[in-house]
């Protein structure tokens, strides 16, 4: 989880990998290993923080609707950014939706 710090590119496959910690497969264990040879194949992808006079704020969410397949919640996240600074999260929701409107 650590990575998830400074590589947000991570942030996605970690959350469903994390998921499973408490009985993890071989199927996740495969996933674990896919991610370490994307991190050994992209070492100069991070976070790097720029010096900027004009502080500009943007943000963006985004979700989906039931997509974990095993219990039927959404996932949703957002990220913002002031000038280069990000704050950002990504969970699960508590409870299952029963419609989108």
């Amino acid at each position: 989880m650590y990575l998830t710090a400074t590589r947000h590119d991570l942030m996605f496959a970690m959350n469903l990998i994390s998921r499973y910690m408490e009985s993890p497969t071989e199927l996740h264990f495969q996933a674990a290993k896919r991610v370490l040879r994307y991190l050994k194949g992209t070492p100069d992808l991070g976070l790097f923080y720029k010096k900027k006079t004009g502080a500009k704020l943007m943000g963006f969410s985004d979700s989906d609707y039931a997509g974990d397949l095993n219990d039927r919640k959404s996932t949703y996240g957002y990220v913002f950014l002031l000038s280069s600074a990000d704050v950002e999260s990504s969970r699960k929701q508590p409870v299952v939706t029963l419609s989108t409107t």
